[in-house]
Protein backbone atom coordinates (compact mmCIF):
# COMPACT_ATOMS: atom_id res chain seq x y z
CA UNK A 1 0.00 0.00 0.00
CA UNK A 2 1.84 3.35 -1.33
CA UNK A 3 0.39 6.82 0.71
CA UNK A 4 0.88 10.34 -0.73
CA UNK A 5 2.42 12.14 2.85
CA UNK A 6 4.44 15.50 2.72
CA UNK A 7 4.52 15.55 -0.29
CA UNK A 8 6.21 11.84 -1.36
CA UNK A 9 4.45 8.98 -2.37
CA UNK A 10 5.84 5.93 0.57
CA UNK A 11 5.43 2.30 0.61
CA UNK A 12 4.13 0.88 3.61
CA UNK A 13 5.68 -2.37 4.86
CA UNK A 14 3.12 -4.59 4.67
CA UNK A 15 2.95 -5.55 8.42
CA UNK A 16 1.57 -1.55 8.51
CA UNK A 17 -0.99 -1.89 5.78
CA UNK A 18 -4.02 -3.19 7.11
CA UNK A 19 -6.92 -0.91 5.42
CA UNK A 20 -8.52 -0.99 9.09
CA UNK A 21 -5.22 0.12 11.04
CA UNK A 22 -5.81 3.73 12.46
CA UNK A 23 -4.12 6.01 9.96
CA UNK A 24 -2.24 7.36 13.55
CA UNK A 25 -0.17 3.53 13.44
CA UNK A 26 0.47 3.68 9.49
CA UNK A 27 2.37 7.00 9.88
CA UNK A 28 3.77 6.30 13.50
CA UNK A 29 5.00 2.77 13.00
CA UNK A 30 5.19 2.34 9.41
CA UNK A 31 6.83 5.58 8.17
CA UNK A 32 8.51 6.55 11.10
CA UNK A 33 6.77 10.06 10.99
CA UNK A 34 6.26 10.21 14.72
CA UNK A 35 5.26 14.04 15.54
CA UNK A 36 1.63 13.32 15.39
CA UNK A 37 1.06 11.84 18.74
CA UNK A 38 -1.20 9.56 20.28
CA UNK A 39 -3.56 11.14 22.87
CA UNK A 40 -6.77 9.51 23.88
CA UNK A 41 -7.50 7.20 21.05
CA UNK A 42 -11.21 8.77 20.86
CA UNK A 43 -10.87 11.68 18.54
CA UNK A 44 -11.34 13.55 21.81
CA UNK A 45 -7.64 15.24 22.42
CA UNK A 46 -7.10 16.20 18.65
CA UNK A 47 -2.79 15.27 19.64
CA UNK A 48 -3.42 13.14 16.54
CA UNK A 49 -4.26 15.50 13.90
CA UNK A 50 -3.06 15.58 10.33
CA UNK A 51 -4.42 16.49 7.02
CA UNK A 52 -6.07 14.19 4.62
CA UNK A 53 -7.04 16.86 1.59
CA UNK A 54 -6.57 19.72 3.50
CA UNK A 55 -8.72 19.04 5.74
CA UNK A 56 -8.17 18.56 9.85
CA UNK A 57 -8.72 14.85 10.63
CA UNK A 58 -8.21 12.53 13.57
CA UNK A 59 -5.81 9.81 12.77
CA UNK A 60 -6.64 7.78 15.21
CA UNK A 61 -9.91 6.67 14.29
CA UNK A 62 -9.37 7.24 10.46
CA UNK A 63 -8.83 4.11 9.11
CA UNK A 64 -5.94 4.18 6.81
CA UNK A 65 -8.05 2.57 3.84
CA UNK A 66 -10.37 5.83 4.05
CA UNK A 67 -6.85 7.94 2.96
CA UNK A 68 -5.14 5.81 0.49
CA UNK A 69 -4.99 7.96 -2.61
CA UNK A 70 -5.33 11.14 -0.36
CA UNK A 71 -3.26 13.58 0.02
CA UNK A 72 -1.51 13.39 3.73
CA UNK A 73 0.17 16.13 5.50
CA UNK A 74 1.99 15.63 9.31
CA UNK A 75 3.51 17.71 11.12
CA UNK A 76 6.96 17.02 9.62
CA UNK A 77 5.23 18.35 6.64
CA UNK A 78 4.40 22.06 7.90
CA UNK A 79 7.45 23.74 7.51
CA UNK A 80 10.79 22.85 7.12
CA UNK A 81 14.06 23.91 9.16
CA UNK A 82 15.29 26.33 6.69
CA UNK A 83 11.53 27.54 6.31
CA UNK A 84 9.21 27.39 9.25
CA UNK A 85 5.10 27.98 8.50
CA UNK A 86 4.04 30.82 9.22
CA UNK A 87 2.27 28.94 12.91
CA UNK A 88 5.54 27.49 13.61
CA UNK A 89 6.97 31.54 14.17
CA UNK A 90 4.18 32.45 15.98
CA UNK A 91 3.87 29.54 18.14
CA UNK A 92 7.36 30.27 19.27
CA UNK A 93 7.22 34.23 19.62
CA UNK A 94 4.00 33.66 21.95
CA UNK A 95 5.58 30.56 23.84
CA UNK A 96 2.47 28.72 23.07
CA UNK A 97 4.28 25.20 24.28
CA UNK A 98 4.50 24.04 27.58
CA UNK A 99 4.90 20.30 28.09
CA UNK A 100 4.67 20.35 24.04
CA UNK A 101 2.81 17.02 23.77
CA UNK A 102 -0.52 18.39 22.32
CA UNK A 103 1.41 21.17 19.92
CA UNK A 104 1.84 18.89 16.48
CA UNK A 105 -2.45 18.42 16.59
CA UNK A 106 -2.67 22.34 17.62
CA UNK A 107 -0.15 23.60 14.91
CA UNK A 108 -2.08 21.33 12.27
CA UNK A 109 -5.55 22.25 13.27
CA UNK A 110 -4.85 25.63 13.15
CA UNK A 111 -2.85 25.68 9.73
CA UNK A 112 -6.53 23.85 8.32
CA UNK A 113 -8.26 26.63 9.96
CA UNK A 114 -6.39 29.55 8.24
CA UNK A 115 -6.10 27.71 4.68
CA UNK A 116 -9.68 27.85 4.71
CA UNK A 117 -10.51 30.92 6.81
CA UNK A 118 -7.02 33.71 6.27
CA UNK A 119 -8.54 36.08 8.72
CA UNK A 120 -10.60 34.35 11.33
CA UNK A 121 -12.10 35.93 14.44
CA UNK A 122 -11.87 34.73 18.00
CA UNK A 123 -15.55 32.92 17.51
CA UNK A 124 -13.59 31.45 14.34
CA UNK A 125 -10.74 30.14 16.40
CA UNK A 126 -12.51 28.54 19.56
CA UNK A 127 -14.81 27.01 17.04
CA UNK A 128 -12.05 25.30 14.94
CA UNK A 129 -9.44 24.62 17.91
CA UNK A 130 -11.00 21.74 19.42
CA UNK A 131 -7.84 20.27 20.51
CA UNK A 132 -7.00 19.79 24.40
CA UNK A 133 -4.33 21.23 26.05
CA UNK A 134 -3.93 19.96 29.61
CA UNK A 135 -1.57 23.56 30.18
CA UNK A 136 -3.99 25.78 29.19
CA UNK A 137 -2.58 27.50 27.12
CA UNK A 138 -5.76 28.64 25.01
CA UNK A 139 -4.86 32.57 25.38
CA UNK A 140 -1.41 32.26 23.70
CA UNK A 141 -3.00 29.28 20.87
CA UNK A 142 -5.21 32.25 19.83
CA UNK A 143 -2.77 35.46 19.79
CA UNK A 144 -0.72 32.82 17.77
CA UNK A 145 -3.23 32.03 15.29
CA UNK A 146 -4.02 35.86 15.20
CA UNK A 147 -0.80 36.55 14.66
CA UNK A 148 0.20 34.44 12.14
CA UNK A 149 -3.15 35.13 9.82
CA UNK A 150 -2.14 38.93 10.04
CA UNK A 151 1.56 38.00 8.62
CA UNK A 152 3.49 39.43 11.66
CA UNK A 153 7.04 38.68 12.59
CA UNK A 154 7.91 37.85 15.62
Amino acid sequence: MELHVNGQTRALPEAAADPAMPLLWALRDGLNLTGTKFGCGIAACGACTVHVDGQAVRSCVTPLGSVVGKTLTTIEGLGAADHPHALQLAWLAEQVPQCGYCQSGMLMAAAALLARNPDPSDADIDAAMTNLCRCGTYPRVRAAIKQAAKGRKP
